[in-house]
């Protein structure tokens, strides 16, 4: 997907206006650098398909890269492979840093996410407006969101999107809402809730889901 001139000085009005640690702030201005309201983390995770062992998922989980300014996120973005070009199962994070994308990790335990099933012609698109406005602050109740991800699937591409609270169902439709939104969905297009206990629970991400919407 061409990343457009348009967009990066839409994201970069958006993130001037936002908080940022005094400290950080600082240090990223004398650079000239334009720094996030949050430090972000992108991780990869690559299974083969067909094989069964007992290697923990936390195990197979990789960081590749932190950033917290804009130019740091371009930097990397420009770098990663687009979903048509991973190999299936396969999936990026892309989280808040300090907060690993599993299930068990502090600020994810009590939440769930939000999944987005898209025919695998779509997804960059809408994996790529969705990093843009989880980098510019633009989603509602940003404190409350942990991250997102992108798994490539053999069938379909699946993005989902974290939040730390799943009993609060005002928040949980928010952000549905939200995401909608910003992604230009329309109003009736099919979207999935899961706990992340309901996934611990019975072991899967995508499966059994208790909320559509």
């Amino acid at each position: 997907i061409e990343i457009t001139e348009r967009r990066h000085d839409e994201i970069m009005d958006n993130i001037k206006s936002q908080y940022v640690s005094d400290e950080r702030h600082s240090r990223e201005l004398k650079a000239g650098l334009h720094p996030l309201r949050y430090k972000f983390a992108i991780w990869y995770t690559r299974r083969t398909p067909g094989v069964r062992n007992q290697t923990s998922y936390e195990d197979i989980i990789k960081k590749i890269v932190e950033f917290s300014t804009v130019e740091g996120f371009w930097a990397c973005y420009c770098h990663l492979a687009r979903s048509s070009l991973l190999p299936s199962p396969a999936d990026l994070h892309f989280f808040k840093n300090g907060i690993r994308p599993l299930w068990e990790d502090g600020a994810n335990c009590n939440g769930g996410k939000w999944i987005i099933r898209f025919s695998k012609v779509l997804s960059s698109r809408f994996w790529e407006d969705l990093l843009l406005a989880l980098v510019g602050d633009q989603l509602d109740d940003a404190d409350n969101i942990c991250g997102a991800v992108l798994s490539v699937r053999f069938s379909e591409d699946i993005i989902s999107v974290w939040n730390r609270n799943a009993s609060d169902h005002q928040a949980v439709l928010g952000l549905r809402d939200s995401i909608k939104r910003h992604l230009k969905l329309p109003h009736a297009y099919a979207m999935e809730y899961k706990p992340h206990d309901a996934s611990l629970r019975d072991n899967s991400s995508y499966r059994n889901t208790w909320l559509r919407g």
